[in-house]
């Protein structure tokens, strides 16, 4: 009988800002804010467990991808992005995430901070982010209350 309980999380949630950053849990991800926002409502999609190649997820949480991407692009879509880019890289942090970064064509406004989009329409430039201290904490507190329920 296979288990329902959630894989134990794994290095990577520490390292991209763990319950501080949590949007929204998943039985087999997390949805956390990426702590450096590249790009309004940039996201962490992280799998739970050790599992360190995309191909070796286990089969249900391939499934689980499915809902999962469409609730990031319903709560997302509250800022007027042209496209959303999943960029998986895994090269710094080895366990399975992607880097999930709405793009936009302008510079757009949140509460006061004004976010840029340098890359596009090609690569994004993920070491940009607008110097306000707070933009992490206020873009997830956004889109946990746009998240589907």
């Amino acid at each position: 009988m296979e288990s329902a309980e959630m894989p134990e999380r794994n290095a990577t949630f520490s390292r991209f800002g763990g319950e501080d950053t949590l949007i929204r849990d998943y039985q087999w991800w997390s949805v956390q804010a990426r702590p450096q926002q590249a790009t309004l409502g940039a996201m962490i999609l992280l799998a739970h467990g050790p599992t360190q190649a995309f191909g070796d997820l286990d089969g249900r949480a391939h499934g689980e991808l499915a809902q999962i991407t469409r609730d990031i692009e319903a709560a997302v879509a509250r800022f007027g992005n042209q496209k959303i880019n999943y960029l998986m890289l895994m090269m710094v942090d080895p366990h399975v995430h992607f880097h999930v970064l709405p793009r936009y064509d302008k510079e757009v406004a949140f509460e006061g901070i004004t976010f840029a989009d340098p890359g596009w329409p090609a690569v994004p430039d993920l070491g940009h982010a607008p110097e306000a201290p707070d933009a992490t904490a206020r873009v997830r507190v956004a889109l946990q209350k746009n998240w589907p329920t």
